[in-house]
C-alpha cells in the first residue's frame, strides 16, 4: 500500500496523481502499486513539487511494518533513532532570521523518558 499526501502543489502533479491513486481527501492519495512504480512516481513528484511538499508513506518488512520519504519545504524531517525513521519538528522559521534545521534548535526543555533524552 502507499498512501502519498501533498501540499501546495501545482495542479498538474495533482491531476497526474489523480489518474494513478485514489485522493481520499484534498492531497491524500492512496494505491497499492510495486517497488518500480512507487520510485517512478516519486521521483515525478520530487520533479514537480515545486514550492510545495510531500510525504510518501509504504509497507515496508521492518519494525515499524512500514517507511517514508519526505521532499519540498516542510518543518517535518525525518530523523533515524536506534534504526527506527522518526519525525523531527524543527521551529517556525523567521521571515527576518537565519533558516533553521533540526541541529539547530535550542534546548528550552529537556524531557528523560528511560535512557531516551527528548529535547
Amino acid at each position: 500500500m502507499l498512501v502519498i499526501v501533498i501540499e501546495n502543489a501545482p495542479p498538474r502533479l495533482r491531476g497526474y496523481l489523480s489518474r494513478l491513486f485514489l485522493e481520499l481527501r484534498a492531497g491524500v492519495f492512496v494505491g497499492n502499486y510495486s517497488a518500480k512504480v512507487r520510485e517512478r512516481v516519486w521521483a515525478t513528484i520530487q520533479k514537480s513539487i515545486g514550492e510545495g511538499n510531500g510525504v510518501l508513506a509504504w509497507t515496508a518488512p521492518n519494525d515499524a511494518g512500514f517507511d517514508f520519504e519526505t521532499c519540498g519545504t516542510n518543518r517535518r524531517v525525518p530523523v533515524l533513532l536506534d534504526g527506527l525513521k522518526l519525525c523531527a519538528l524543527c521551529p517556525p522559521v523567521d521571515p527576518g532570521g537565519p533558516v533553521q534545521g533540526p541541529g539547530d534548535q535550542p534546548n528550552e526543555v529537556e524531557k528523560s523518558v528511560g535512557s531516551l533524552t527528548i529535547t
